[in-house]
């Protein structure tokens, strides 16, 4: 039921309660004075309720109603509210979040993301809906596998992310350093990766992930997938080319290193054909054999360095030391082998190549006579078995 004003019954019994006057703004008590009742509604049937107790330990309760909602000038107030705007306090935030990727994302994204307005808490609150532990799940209301990723076309990139080695640390272990959809992407100045300012442009992910993991940076800084982005070949790998984005998963674990060649095989698309007819490979393929030699062992994970430098693990003088690794008492005979030999190369491996030509012209070569052999003796059997039948025949007649 409502007044004739499209106010309801309960804020005008509110108004008789206080006695305010017309253009006369409320104090927060008077506020919470209606407002307090947890089934107080508007003419829109929204609950216009504010906890008291949770709103007063908030961020926000030390300040008064007006401070926020100031288009509010007196009682009683209209049924539509001007809407808050955060801007007038946290500008910086709000410049950040205009030319952002949410800049559009909500009517009120401030709320999306932190809450309830009325029970928003400082991000080292535990109850805050942006400390650490909490930002997964906060961003998961739009970046899970819900109707909100399906509407804006959003990769539901949270489940991957929480099965992963950082939602693990996060979720299982609750290690506040471990990295959250925050880390990555910043809080309110969030860009799409396309943009080259955004951290998670290609060219600016290694300085993303050195935040946390400096020391592997700088050795991939160091290697020629480093130096090669840093001098603009954008087809070299950065971190996620390798561990992917969201589903990093840990690199000494069984599944990472059986996937790893093809990882780098897809760029080094010739080193890897000849890897695979390799014994190490070939052994690899086999499923069981986890520990066999893969890319990395040799080459290096992060500080990959070409053959010429001395530093290099497959420096002709580092090649006893690398391959002793495996295979203990390692000579320089045995370091001659060649493991990403070429048999379809004449100029880089002639002895391999003649070798290959000559095993499959062999092979060609006893197939056919063994094609014509087994031809020859076949006409041979029916000319024969002709024979006998006529032969038969004539004794019958």
């Amino acid at each position: 039921m409502k007044s004739f004003f499209s106010v309801p019954v309960t804020l005008v019994a509110c108004a008789l309660l206080i006695g305010a006057a017309p253009l006369r703004a409320q104090s927060k008590s008077e506020c919470l004075a209606c407002h307090a009742d947890a089934g107080l509604q508007d003419a829109s049937g929204h609950s216009v309720s504010v906890d008291e107790h949770k709103f007063g330990a908030s961020i926000h309760g030390s300040l008064e109603c007006v401070n926020c909602h100031a288009a509010i000038k007196g009682y009683p107030h209209p049924d539509k509210v001007t809407p808050v705007k955060c801007d007038t306090c946290h500008t910086d935030e709000a410049q950040g979040l205009a030319g952002s990727v949410h800049s559009n994302a909500a009517e009120h994204p401030c709320t999306s993301c932190h809450g309830d307005a009325h029970q928003i808490y400082p991000k080292t609150d535990p109850k805050s809906a942006v400390y650490p532990l909490n930002i997964p799940r906060t961003c998961s209301a739009c970046h899970a596998d819900n109707g909100m990723a399906k509407k804006h076309g959003l990769a539901p990139v949270y489940p991957s992310y929480i099965d992963s080695i950082h939602g693990f640390a996060l979720s299982k272990e609750g290690l506040l350093v471990a990295a959250n959809c925050q880390s990555c992407h910043g809080s309110h100045h969030i860009l799409s990766r396309k943009d080259p300012a955004s951290p998670t442009n290609k060219v600016n992910v290694p300085a993303t992930c050195g935040k946390c993991h400096a020391g592997i940076t700088e050795n991939y800084l160091g290697g020629v997938h480093g130096k090669a982005i840093a001098s603009g070949n954008m087809k070299a790998p950065v971190c996620s080319d390798c561990h992917t984005a969201h589903a990093i998963e840990q690199p000494t674990a069984d599944a990472f290193r059986m996937r790893s060649t093809p990882i780098c095989g897809s760029c080094h698309t010739d080193k890897f054909s000849t890897y695979r007819d390799t014994f190490h490979s070939q052994l690899g393929s086999l499923g069981g054999y986890v520990e066999t030699a893969r890319c990395w062992d040799c080459h290096g994970a992060h500080d990959v360095l070409p053959a010429s430098d001395p530093r290099s693990p497959i420096a002709s003088g580092n090649l006893v030391t690398t391959c002793s690794r495996c295979h203990a008492g390692a000579n320089a005979s045995f370091v001659k082998y060649q493991p990403h030999a070429n048999a379809r190369n004449r100029t880089l491996n002639p002895a391999l190549y003649f070798i290959r030509l000559f095993m499959n012209l062999l092979l060609a070569s006893v197939l056919t006579f063994f094609v014509i052999h087994t031809v020859l003796w076949l006409i041979r059997s029916r000319v024969d078995q002709i024979r006998r039948k006529a032969v038969e025949g004539g004794k019958n007649a």
